[in-house]
């Protein structure tokens, strides 16, 4: 028996090749069952799968009453597509080249419904032009810069493109989307303040284009940090994504929020070069490597190893703490951004009552399923 200090402990952890990373299925279901929870109607919720990119994590969250998503890439476009969910967003807006794509998705997925968004006028001719020429139309949604200043529009420049796009043949413009992805206070009054008043222009925005257009707007707005706080604005659909597998970032910079860290890297010593460093089997090949080298993993049964080097196939930790170690030891570990990790992995482990039970494929993290 394990207790609740080692939940992560697996009783034939020695049929594992390292490295390798494990899935708690009991985990990513108590975290289903939270998003739910905390939204109160699974058909507010549309996550993003960019996190897992895993065929049966879907059919988890479509069991559950979960029907539409988000996505970042065709191939996950794609995977939507192939497990029969409702509607797949595509939160990317695409290129010529990718909105052939999409395009290929929509005749080949008719059960799907395909949407994605727009910025620009230029792109929104594009997109119009390729749809209106296979005689279909495409669902789109306004992306709305409140803040995050990675990809979208400002809203006081929104009503003239949302004129523009009404015009286009073969748009339907459903509404706005919105990403604010810059608030990350982990004080739960400061992250929510913060949100409030970067979503006032917007609710300014949204009450402008219902008064000019006489239309009812879908409002698909947050990620994972401004979930519980969007989930209280009720005509506002929401779209976590973390929050299916969560991680040691999350984890604790968000220690109000209740999800479950749910994938697990499993490691071993390989080497004993020096009296207090010791190398790993964890190399970038293994673990997503953009953060500082103290910001990629968090151990769980050795706490306190200090990562001081990082290569292809090797992670050089250095034992400050005088813990007691020694060549062929396991480690198991949070990584401090999951998203990433998953994407290094061409299937993940999946542990029930703490043994392996199964494997589940990361379908999407290829660039190209068969469109």
């Amino acid at each position: 028996m394990t207790s609740p200090g080692d939940w992560f402990v697996l009783r034939d952890i020695g049929e594992v090749d390292s490295p390798a990373l494990i899935v708690y299925k009991d985990r990513v279901e108590h975290n289903i069952r939270e998003m739910i929870r905390i939204v109160g109607d699974p058909g507010r919720l549309m996550p993003h799968i960019k996190t897992y990119k895993i065929a049966e994590v879907i059919r988890m969250q479509m069991e559950s009453g979960i029907k539409r998503f988000k996505c970042a890439t065709i191939s996950e476009a794609e995977l939507l597509g192939l497990t029969g969910a409702e509607e797949a967003l595509l939160a990317h807006q695409p290129s010529e080249i990718k909105m052939n794509r999409l395009s290929s998705l929509i005749k080949t997925y008719p059960g799907t419904r395909f949407s994605t968004l727009v910025d620009n006028r230029a792109s929104a001719d594009m997109m119009n032009s390729i749809v209106k020429s296979t005689g279909r139309s495409l669902d789109v949604y306004i992306d709305i810069n409140n803040g995050n200043d990675r990809t979208g529009i400002i809203p006081e420049k929104t009503a003239d493109l949302y004129g523009y796009c009404r015009e286009l043949d073969a748009i339907n413009l459903l509404g706005l989307h919105i990403y604010d992805g810059h608030i990350r206070n982990p004080d739960p009054e400061e992250r929510q303040k913060a949100c409030d008043t970067d979503f006032e222009k917007v609710e300014m925005l949204i009450n402008t284009l219902r008064e000019q257009y006489r239309v009812d707007m879908e409002i698909i707005a947050g990620g994972s940090p401004t979930f519980p706080i969007h989930a209280k604005r009720k005509q506002v659909i929401c779209s976590p994504g973390t929050t299916l597998f969560w991680d040691a970032g999350y984890a604790s910079r968000f220690e109000d929020m209740p999800f479950l860290p749910a994938a697990v890297l499993v490691t071993r010593i390989i080497s004993h070069p020096a009296e207090d460093l010791y190398c790993l089997d964890l190399g970038h090949k293994a673990i997503a490597s953009e953060n500082p080298l103290e910001k990629r993993i968090f151990f769980l049964n050795k706490k306190g190893l200090q990562p001081v080097g990082h290569s292809e196939e090797h992670l050089v930790v250095r034992n400050a703490q005088k813990l007691e170690l020694k060549v062929g030891d396991i480690l198991y570990g949070l990584p401090y951004h999951v998203c990433p990790t998953t994407a290094l992995y061409d299937r993940v482990l999946i542990a029930e009552d703490g043994k392996i039970t199964g494997t589940w494929e990361v379908t999407a993290r290829t660039r190209k399923i068969n469109y």
